[in-house]
């Protein structure tokens, strides 16, 4: 292999797993040097498959402890797939003494990277980082932040495809006027400026806590405002504008109301009272007439949904036979298989996780300037 071109070598290297790449680094001074670098990253994101990342903590309520980042692998045939029990690789947040006594939550991953938000009221900080190249980034504290106070109510992390730019948009409460609702406002932080910049005033009402999906260079909310036109509110990554965003006409009063991607389409998820689990899809993003019902899950179909209505789903990764991975927002992985409309309880992680769909890349934080980047 000494003698073949570089762009050949790239090739071959970029098809393997994650793993045996990570293990070619160490043969010689070459191979590491090729695979650290930016062209070999874009070439292994251009077809590496979408897997499933866990943030897994052992105990809820033990504050200490950052969790522990596993990515899982799922095989995913027309006729056949498969959750792995094993993660093929798994990264401790405990390592790094800055996650020390903390409660972290992820809030996006685009292209490899993840975004991290600490969200204790003592502390808010933003981090982001590479779970392949074990590199992390502790982002300047937000120019709006009161101290002993988390004041952030959504977190997004994205991309601009026109710009190449990767951002976190922060929404959080503004000042607080006297007898009535603090108004909500919002900040950008582009990767490699070193700085917060305000995008201004929010007009719409978010529900608390949520991360925004991204898709199609936008992120994505649902509002709280029942009484809003439309129940979906979009932030464009390239214009930084925020706007009200197309959703399916609600059949009935929803309970609880997620958002997602299948497929690389937008989704929404939605209880109703009458304990029915509904999940729309957007077959053309943008386009209203688009929503289509996907399916409809009935409580009496498993033992398991007897507590699950009683708080929100949401939507981690659909495989192709049209099997949907799915979680509660406490401790429950669930796959449901629209075929045979039963609901299968995989029982893979024990206590509170939170799982959503992770593309590995070796993209390298330090090559983003002004960032300070560290190694777990």
């Amino acid at each position: 292999m000494e003698d073949l071109p570089v762009p050949i070598m790239v090739d071959i290297l970029s098809r393997l797993p994650v793993k045996t790449i990570i293990h070619c680094k160490c043969v010689c001074k070459k191979w590491m040097d090729l695979i650290s670098d930016s062209y070999f990253a874009n070439s292994h994101i251009s077809r590496s498959s979408e897997i499933v990342m866990i943030h897994h903590k052992s105990n809820y309520e033990d504050k200490r402890a950052a969790g522990i980042l596993k990515w899982v692998e799922v095989e995913d045939e027309l006729d056949h797939h498969h959750l792995h029990n094993d993660p093929v690789m798994s990264l401790d947040l405990n390592l790094a003494p800055i996650f020390h006594c903390s409660d972290i939550l992820p809030v996006g991953s685009v292209n490899g990277l993840v975004c991290l938000w600490q969200c204790v009221p003592q502390h808010e900080n933003t981090y982001i980082c590479n779970p392949v190249t074990r590199e992390y980034m502790i982002l300047p504290r937000p120019r709006f932040y009161k101290d002993n106070l988390a004041i952030s109510i959504v977190y997004s992390f994205g991309f601009g495809s026109l710009t190449q730019e990767y951002k976190v948009i922060r929404i959080f409460h503004g000042a607080i006027p006297e007898d009535s609702t603090p108004p909500l406002e919002a900040e950008v932080y582009t990767l490699g400026t070193g700085r917060w910049r305000s995008v201004g005033p929010v007009s719409y009402s978010l529900i608390h806590k949520t991360y925004g999906p991204f898709l199609n260079g936008h992120a994505h909310w649902t509002v709280a405002d029942h009484d809003s036109p439309e129940r979906i509110c979009a932030f464009d990554f390239h214009k930084e504008t925020f706007e009200l965003f197309p959703s399916p006409s609600p059949e009935s009063e929803e309970n609880f109301l997620s958002l997602g991607v299948i497929n690389d389409c937008l989704c929404q998820s939605d209880t109703d009272h009458e304990y029915t689990f509904t999940v729309w899809v957007m077959k053309e993003y943008g386009i209203k007439k688009s929503w289509h019902k996907e399916f409809v899950i009935h409580q009496s179909i498993s033992y398991h949904l007897d507590l699950l209505f009683l708080e929100p789903l949401y939507i981690i990764k659909g495989l192709k036979d049209g099997t949907i991975l799915m979680a509660s927002y406490s401790d429950a992985l669930f796959v449901y298989c629209p075929r045979r409309n039963v609901i299968v309880d995989p029982e893979t992680f024990a206590c509170y996780f939170i799982g959503f769909a992770y593309r590995p890349s070796f993209h390298r934080l330090r090559n983003f300037e002004n960032e300070r980047v560290h190694v777990f």
